[in-house]
């Protein structure tokens, strides 16, 4: 398999570290999306939406969009599970993933960035605000819709992740979006759960092999 990513890119991030955690055998190929190698008509013809991350298969087949990726990888390799087999337990892991997939991520995208910029002359202070304001919304309607760890879960397990005692679709979301929550400096202090799932999805080495600054192409 070659995954075409960018060492940043969120979205590339939670694939990455369910592949690591499937122990699924890949290459990576960067596309750097500072310097517009997603716009090249070559890759365009691969991805048509211009972005990262895209997983080619090995008979050739092209799959994009990271949460498709991600279900594709759980139906083909499906230890260790990414979504619960219960429809109840699946849809809430769904609505923490899609929080940030669908509410934070898609409005601090470098291409939305960039339109704010160019055609409303939003400054550097003014991009930043905007993305912060934003995954601060996402993170505390995420923070109400995790379970409070003082209950442990149905099967007796310690609640050390998001909905139980190993990392799943939404753990994967909520600590790649995280990474750019450091970046642009939000305070965790009001997204405890947040935090804790962060702390722990770090210290699995697959997810710690995942992050931007492991991967070939992160500046050294």
């Amino acid at each position: 398999m070659i995954l075409y990513s960018y060492w940043r890119s969120t979205t590339s991030y939670r694939v990455r570290a369910a592949l690591n955690l499937k122990r699924v055998a890949y290459s990576q190929r960067t596309v750097d999306l500072v310097t517009g190698d997603q716009r090249a008509p070559d890759y365009a013809a691969l991805n048509p939406g211009k972005g990262v991350p895209t997983l080619q298969l090995d008979d050739g087949t092209i799959l994009t969009q990271s949460l498709a990726i991600i279900d594709f990888l759980d139906a083909t390799y499906p230890d260790p599970p990414m979504l619960s087999g219960d429809p109840a337990a699946r849809a809430r892991q769904l609505a923490v993933a899609l929080t940030v997939a669908t509410d934070i991520h898609p409005v601090n995208n470098l291409r939305v960035v960039g339109q704010l910029k160019s055609r409303f002359n939003a400054t550097a202070d003014d991009a930043q605000d905007w993305m912060c304001h934003w995954m601060a919304e996402g993170f505390a309607a995420i923070e109400d819709l995790l379970p409070d760890t003082t209950h442990e879960p149905a099967s007796g397990a310690t609640q050390t992740f998001a909905f139980g005692d190993t990392p799943d679709l939404a753990d994967l979301c909520i600590t790649a979006q995280v990474y750019n929550a450091h970046r642009w400096g939000v305070d965790l202090t009001p997204y405890p759960k947040i935090a804790r799932i962060e702390a722990a999805c770090l210290a699995i080495p697959e997810i710690q092999a995942a992050a931007p600054e492991n991967q070939p192409d992160a500046p050294r």
